[in-house]
């Protein structure tokens, strides 16, 4: 089981050129994955944006929202809303999910391709651009997806903040303000954040 801070957009059509060259640029750092392409299978369960369900390859993902943290704005040209969530993995036919929950959706298919950038944060105010696959206690991932479902696409651009329960909000906020500074495409509104499966509701 894992905590993690979340925030993130999300936008209907093709992901903008802008925010694609801003996201590829040096500005933000010497670290970037190569885009990675796979289709997430996530269950919709109605009327139910707290509980995020889906599968990953072989593994059944689960995701539980704790607490939600309200709009928190970055610069001049994002304001997004964090959530707080709690993460289990499994390999397993054995889920923390209610066998009447999963009975009661239905499952869709997600394409992906995402690029991510991951920080470390050892101090307040100071992200450091290591690579993806880096083992730190401390930091924050960025990324940008782009999404396709049943041939319409969309696109997020996402943060997840991890480490120390107390120091979640401290790792979102440094990375955020720093990556914010170099931001200069189109602003991205509180009204437009969520987690996905606030997101899948609306599809």
């Amino acid at each position: 089981m894992r905590a993690s801070l979340e925030m993130r957009w999300f936008y209907s059509g093709a992901l903008p050129k802008s925010i694609g060259q801003w996201f590829g640029s040096e500005s933000l750092g010497g670290y970037l994955s190569p885009p990675e392409e796979r289709e997430d299978i996530y269950l919709l369960v109605p009327d139910c944006d707290y509980l995020g369900v889906k599968l990953r390859g072989k593994a059944l993902e689960v995701k539980w929202r704790q607490a939600e943290l309200g709009a928190m704005p970055f610069g001049n040209r994002w304001e997004g809303k964090a959530e707080k969530w709690l993460k289990w993995v499994c390999a397993d036919t054995v889920a923390p999910v209610p066998a009447e929950i999963l009975a009661t959706g239905k499952w869709v298919g997600v394409k992906k391709k995402r690029a991510q950038r991951l920080y470390q944060v050892s101090a307040p105010g100071s992200p450091m651009p290591v690579p993806v696959e880096a083992p730190i206690p401390q930091g924050c991932s960025v990324e940008v997806t782009q999404l396709n479902i049943n041939g319409s696409p969309s696109w997020t651009l996402g943060f997840e903040a991890f480490g120390s329960e107390s120091c979640l909000i401290e790792n979102l906020e440094t990375v955020a303000n720093w990556t914010s500074k170099s931001y200069q495409a189109q602003k991205l509104k509180a009204e437009d954040s969520c987690g996905y499966p606030r997101w899948l509701a609306g599809k």
